[in-house]
């Protein structure tokens, strides 16, 4: 065999032995992905585990909200006015600092992939830029008491809670697409969590001094209807409530150390410890949008737990992109 045949056949047998590499590789991934999958569905449901740190937020801890990579924004790491990224393996970092003078509450993703942030203490709506983390007041009225927490729809309509803390009563409010800002209601308890129903047609308040979970029939116009009494409880207090895809809702208990998860007429179907005795708030995220993430303030620090269904405004995020 000649010199040259031989380097030829040396050639064409490499070819053949990275060619072969790359099928195993390309076959490897997708089993990688599915163990990932698989160790994720293993995990026991409604166990919650830390996630960061103890003492990275301050006491003022809140949001939280996903974005579509699996990332968590929380208010508050390391001070006041900041808003923190957690990424998947608990590691954190500010993101944003916001104006001077102004403290984040909710936070809430739209479908550009930016997010809003209720600054209680600028009466403001803000908007960041992801990509720029540009920040620009979305809305304003000096007529809020403390914009609190946040609520979305599928067409970019948002819904705030506005409590008086001081006088015990509270407001919701409409923030259009175009930053106009509508009081739908007044003369409430110390309103706070907010949620929209997965069809759009309902939105759920509660009010955290007085125990109550409404129910607020959404009309075509985004005019809110008569209100309807879900469930009273009858001990400790409420901050946080998001729902997930089939309409349950997950309400934090502040005071009890729980969240729990109620069925659209007022069932409790679970009660999950969340480690600490004031959890603020709640979302959902993670790869298939069954990981509950809560802010909590006794330990200043993020824990999560696995659930059964997705979360309502993961599934939206998801649709948009």
């Amino acid at each position: 065999m000649s010199y040259l045949k031989q380097i030829s056949l040396s050639f064409v047998f490499v070819i053949i032995q990275l060619f072969g590499l790359l099928q195993t590789a390309a076959a490897a991934e997708p089993a990688f992905e599915l163990t990932l999958r698989s160790k994720m569905t293993t995990e026991p449901l409604w166990k919650a585990r830390i996630l960061t740190r103890k003492g990275e937020f301050t006491p003022g801890i809140e949001g939280p909200a996903c974005d579509a990579a699996g990332n968590l924004y929380a208010v508050n790491l390391q001070r006041q006015g900041t808003i923190g990224r957690v990424i998947p393996n608990g590691s954190t970092s500010v993101f944003v600092e916001l104006p001077e003078g102004s403290i984040g509450n909710g936070i809430r993703f739209n479908a550009d992939g930016d997010f809003y942030v209720a600054d209680y203490t600028g009466h403001n709506i803000l908007l960041v830029d992801v990509d720029t983390k540009q920040i620009r007041t979305f809305a304003h009225n000096p007529a809020m008491n403390q914009p609190n927490d946040l609520a979305i729809t599928d067409d970019g309509t948002l819904f705030a809670s506005d409590p008086n803390w001081k006088e015990g009563t509270g407001q919701i409010w409409r923030i259009d697409p175009d930053g106009s800002t509508h009081l739908l209601a007044s003369q409430m308890g110390t309103t706070n969590g907010i949620e929209v129903s997965p069809d759009g047609k309902t939105l759920y308040v509660n009010e955290s001094v007085q125990r109550n979970v409404w129910a607020f029939p959404i009309n075509s116009d985004r005019s809110l209807g008569e209100k309807r009494l879900v469930r009273q409880f009858s001990d400790h207090g409420f901050d946080g409530m998001r729902a997930d895809v089939e309409g349950n809702l997950y309400i934090t208990r502040y005071g009890k150390g729980t969240v729990v998860k109620m069925s659209p007429n007022g069932e409790i179907l679970q009660e999950i410890d969340v480690l600490g005795a004031q959890p603020s708030n709640i979302c959902f995220g993670g790869p298939d949008g069954r990981t509950a993430y809560v802010t909590e303030v006794e330990s200043t620090r993020v824990v999560q737990f696995r659930v059964d269904r997705p979360g309502r405004s993961w599934q939206l995020m998801k649709s948009h992109q």
